[in-house]
């Protein structure tokens, strides 16, 4: 089978010539998402609010290993850049909830599928790994 007669397979976009990739002079817009959304705590909060809600102390029992101040200080990162909204409700004492915004759900499409991109590749990438390793 000559070249030509070949199926073509779908090419992987050149991520540097997506938008995502173009700087605007300050940043490009994947930087500032990755800043947000690249550690583990904050992936970790966008999905234990993205079903509903959640008071301070019911998220931090969710997230294993977070300590308050972590968990403090990723809530009031992700709700500076508009991704999740604090509400305080007058009671005594105050009870705060905090939720996704808009934003924050929208989040939820790409991330579900790296999510799946690393289901279906996490064998082969274990594989790469421990033949990586053991040549060395």
């Amino acid at each position: 089978m000559n070249a030509s007669a070949r199926p073509r397979e779908t090419a992987a976009p050149l991520l540097h010539a997506t938008p995502g990739f173009e700087s605007d002079g300050r940043s490009c817009p994947i930087r500032d998402v990755l800043d947000r959304v690249g550690d583990t705590w904050s992936l970790m909060v966008i999905i234990n609010l993205q079903e509903q809600p959640v008071r301070f102390n019911a998220l931090k029992r969710a997230i294993e290993g977070i300590s308050q101040r972590m968990l403090t200080v990723t809530l009031r990162s992700l709700e500076r850049d508009g991704l999740v909204r604090r509400t305080v409700r007058p009671t005594t004492p105050p009870e705060v909830e905090y939720g996704l915004t808009e934003l924050g759900q929208s989040i939820a499409v790409p991330i579900g599928a790296l999510g799946s991109w690393a289901a279906t590749n996490r064998d082969q990438m274990r594989c790469a790994r421990e033949a990586f390793d053991a040549t060395g």
